[in-house]
């Protein structure tokens, strides 16, 4: 039996479960595409605008937005714009940006999320729906008779929608969490880079303090 007679002997609710497979398909190659380039490039991003702020801010901030289509560079250059903000200011603005990009890192979930929810209903529906059209087939006084010998192979292709409800929503699943774990690993990432360029950037702003406070003097 190939793949062309399980579709058709699923019954109706294969169609639905064709559809759920592409989104959910076309999620995970999106999502790991993103995955992919971050993971690839973050390091390397991270060490030189942090390496950068050690020596000159402004380069920092124009390494930054060089590399603006990564997330972790968008979220350390929120804070680098900012025309010489207080580090209370600048610490919000490392934090609003660190909202922004960890929801957007969660773009897809909720596409992955409806089709583990729809598609073992779905395939338990179309079970149901084949035991309906097998039973309903079935006189009393046939049963133990020939006649009902189809009636167990009926059950069986009814039970291809359960298999292939649950077939999609496990991998749905698998690819959801890895997803998952990838974007708390990332607000880790955030939380320790953030806090390395909040500390240089308060060490920058209590010597331009006092240097103030020397001229005024």
């Amino acid at each position: 039996m190939n793949i062309v007679e399980l579709f058709q002997k699923g019954g109706v609710t294969m169609f639905p479960l064709l559809l759920l497979s592409v989104l959910a398909l076309s999620a995970i190659i999106e999502r790991s595409w993103f995955w992919f380039n971050v993971l690839n490039k973050e390091k390397e991003t991270v060490n030189r605008i942090l390496d950068a702020s050690r020596k000159d801010w402004g380069m920092a901030t124009e390494i930054a937005r060089q590399a603006y289509d990564q997330p972790i560079a968008r979220f350390l250059y929120a804070p680098l714009r900012l025309q010489d903000p207080d580090p209370e200011l600048f610490r919000l603005s490392l934090e609003s940006s660190a909202d922004d990009e960890i929801v957007s890192m969660r773009r897809g979930d909720k596409i992955l999320e409806a089709v583990i929810a729809l598609a073992p209903l779905l395939g338990l529906l179309g079970t149901v729906l084949g035991l309906i059209t097998s039973l309903g087939s079935i006189r009393i006084g046939d049963i133990g008779t020939a006649s009902t010998a189809g009636v167990t192979t009926g059950i069986g292709e009814a039970l291809i929608s359960t298999a292939t409800g649950l077939i999609v929503a496990i991998f749905a699943a698998a690819f959801y969490r890895s997803f998952q774990a990838l974007t708390f690993n990332q607000a880790k990432v955030f939380r320790r880079t953030g806090n390395d360029l909040e500390i240089l950037y308060r060490q920058k702003w209590q010597q331009g303090r006092g240097e103030r406070m020397r001229d005024e003097e």
